[in-house]
């Protein structure tokens, strides 16, 4: 199991950028468009990192893992099969992957495909 993509959705991106670079020597992007705006930085593991400000209002603030599988679909259907709520059903973001969240115990989490 690896997570693949890590998410800080928050007011505050720069103080949690600023946190992440001191403690952990990252070095940051500028914003993404494809992600959000999402700031990334790359994790040891060969994923990302991502913080971004809420995209609306009713967004709260969240840290969402984003588990790498080899086929979203067949992951969403899995969850699904055990209770989970899908939050957002899979979607292709250009030169990223296929991403989709689901709910699950009141944790979001994410799967992501590439």
């Amino acid at each position: 199991m690896q997570v693949y993509y890590l998410e800080i959705v928050t007011p505050d991106v720069e103080a949690v950028c600023a946190a992440l670079a001191q403690l952990h020597g990252m070095t940051f992007s500028g914003p993404e468009s494809g992600l959000g705006n999402a700031r990334t930085a790359a994790m040891a593991n060969g994923g990302k990192i991502g913080v971004r400000a809420p995209m609306h209002e009713a967004e709260e603030p969240v840290v969402r893992p984003y588990w790498l599988v080899p086929d979203v679909a067949a992951a969403v259907q899995a969850v699904q099969a055990v209770g989970a709520e899908i939050a957002h059903p899979p979607l292709e973001i250009p030169g990223h992957g296929t991403f989709a969240i689901y709910i699950q115990g009141g944790i979001q989490h994410g799967l992501w495909q590439v």
